[in-house]
This record gives C-alpha cells, sequence and structure tokens, in this order.
C-alpha cells in the first residue's frame, strides 16, 4: 500500500498531506486486536497473530502505560515461576480484558473523530 502510494502521488506541496490522509483511511477498516482471556476461548486458532504468522501471541508494553499489561506481566510471569499465582477467576480477567477493548475503541473513535474535524476544517480553508 505504502508503495502504491508513494508511485501515485508526486512531489507538490499536498503531496505528502494526499498520501497521509489516503492512508489513514485505508488503515481504519483493519481489524484492531483485542485482549482476552485465553482460558475462557476454546479455539486455539484464536490465538495466532495473522501478521506475523505465529500460532500463539501475546502482546504488552510497559507496565505503566495500560492496565492490560499489568494483567499480562502478571499472567506472564506467574507462568515462568517468577511469581505466585494471580488470584483471579478467568472469567474476571476476561471482564477485565472487555473493560480494556470498550475503552481502547472508544479512545479511537475519538481520535478518529478528531481527525476527521481537523481534516474538514483543513479542507474548507483551503478551498
Amino acid at each position: 500500500l505504502q508503495k502504491s502510494l508513494n508511485e501515485t502521488f508526486g512531489a507538490d506541496k499536498y503531496s505528502e498531506a494526499r498520501k497521509e490522509v489516503l492512508t489513514n483511511m485505508f488503515s481504519r477498516p483493519m481489524q484492531m486486536a483485542l485482549y482476552f482471556c485465553t482460558g475462557i476461548l476454546e479455539d486455539e486458532t484464536l490465538f495466532r497473530h495473522y501478521a506475523l504468522n505465529v500460532p500463539f501471541y501475546t502482546h504488552f508494553t510497559s507496565p505503566i502505560r495500560r492496565y492490560a499489561d499489568i494483567i499480562v506481566h502478571r499472567l506472564l510471569s506467574a507462568s515462568l515461576g517468577a511469581s505466585s499465582p494471580i488470584k483471579m477467576k478467568k472469567e474476571t480477567i476476561q471482564k477485565q480484558a472487555d473493560h480494556c477493548n470498550d475503552r481502547k475503541m472508544a479512545s479511537k473513535r475519538v481520535q478518529e473523530l478528531s481527525a476527521d474535524l481537523f481534516f474538514a476544517v483543513f479542507v474548507r480553508v483551503r478551498t
């Protein structure tokens, strides 16, 4: 996609802006990653990462960023024997994952609406 966009647009002063807008519009329909508790899902094919083509995948960043990352760190630490198991039922973990997914989607929607508003103002000013 990026290669096609680079080849399509020239080097005028608005080419980068057009490319950025189209990249944003093309990437919106991509499926967002969701948090889930593996103990809830029976179908292990749902654990795979499509783009990386790996059968089992977990994602996390620094535990100071998101609550979901704290839970993943704690679960990984317990599974490796580095800490005691966390005392949460899998249904509770899934409930937390659902809440994190809801907040993430709401945040993404606000970001998209903000970008749409900025783009509308940008177009209006330029015409």
